[in-house]
């Protein structure tokens, strides 16, 4: 098939400029794939899960008869080491689950502020 001569600069504007939007589109257009789409998603609802069961942990360890224990062997943890055993005080084992969760330990560390408890003993000597 013979095409036209005025024909080719026009299929070849086309060309480059669906190359120009499809790079444009997805360097700065913010068009992603379906895969990257999905990552995005799954990323987003775990971080909403551990949002919102922080606070199911919290109560676990406000209702924990043993609190005072559990949370003096947590203080004394080293900082790197606590998340491991706030989830071994069982604080992080949400109902239904059969581990404890690292992400939701590491939520309710940073809830609970284990240094700056209210329980602390040194804190209640020091108000006289």
């Amino acid at each position: 098939m013979n095409t036209p001569e005025w024909l080719k600069p026009g299929i070849y504007d086309v060309v480059i400029g669906a190359a120009v939007v499809g790079i444009g589109g997805f360097t700065w257009g913010g068009w992603v794939t379906g895969g990257t789409a999905h990552d995005r998603a799954i990323a987003m609802s775990r971080t909403d899960v551990v949002a919102a069961m922080a606070p199911v942990c919290l109560d676990m360890a406000q209702a924990d008869p043993n609190r005072m224990a559990k949370l003096a062997v947590i203080r004394d943890t080293q900082t790197y080491q606590r998340r491991n055993a706030l989830m071994e005080a069982g604080w992080a084992t949400v109902p239904g689950a059969e581990a404890p969760d690292h992400d939701i330990a590491q939520a309710c560390l940073a809830s609970l502020d284990v240094d700056a408890s209210p329980e602390r003993p040194e804190a209640a000597a020091d108000e006289g």
